[in-house]
């Protein structure tokens, strides 16, 4: 394949933390005091690797596709919308390379979760496991997710053309 049949997004996304929802990342139920604010499940990791297959591709971002002004988008599973981004993708000629994500957060631990947020990413996009690659860091109290304000997540996507 040549090079021009690569493309690769970037993805962003960050969410206040609030009580009373709970907290969802990479469809991990996650066990915290506070969850994520959002319209949807507020999963901020699936968000930004949504966002980066979208840039990728150039189809735009979540929120075009999946407009917080819905109510058919309320309290809606990420992973669920991963998949219908992934139908569009391939509607379009996309297959994924891989995918690399980083969640910023302060806590809780994340990594005795990240192999489940990595398997539950890949089968929604219909990868193999090693081509999702999930990781977990902290600001070191600096800042909105240091201080435990909300947390973010950075992902960047390969995607092939068939």
């Amino acid at each position: 394949m040549s090079v021009a049949g690569f493309r690769i997004g970037h993805g962003y996304d960050v969410h206040r933390l609030t009580a009373g929802r709970a907290l969802i990342l990479g469809g991990v139920e996650i066990p915290f005091d506070r969850g994520l604010l959002g319209h949807s499940d507020a999963d901020v990791l699936t968000h930004a690797v949504m966002d980066a297959l979208l840039g990728a591709a150039a189809l735009g971002d979540i929120g075009g596709m999946f407009p917080d002004s819905d109510p058919a988008y309320r309290g809606a599973d990420s992973l669920g919308l991963l998949v219908r981004v992934m139908e569009r993708l391939r509607e379009e000629g996309y297959r994924v390379g891989n995918v690399d994500a980083t969640v910023v957060a302060q806590s809780p631990k994340l990594a005795p979760h990240i192999p489940q947020m990595r398997r539950n990413l890949a089968r929604a996009m219909g990868v193999p496991l090693d081509q999702v690659s999930v990781k977990a860091t902290t600001e070191e109290r600096l800042g909105f997710t240091g201080g435990e304000l909300g947390m973010a997540a950075h992902a960047v996507a390969l995607l092939e053309r068939d």
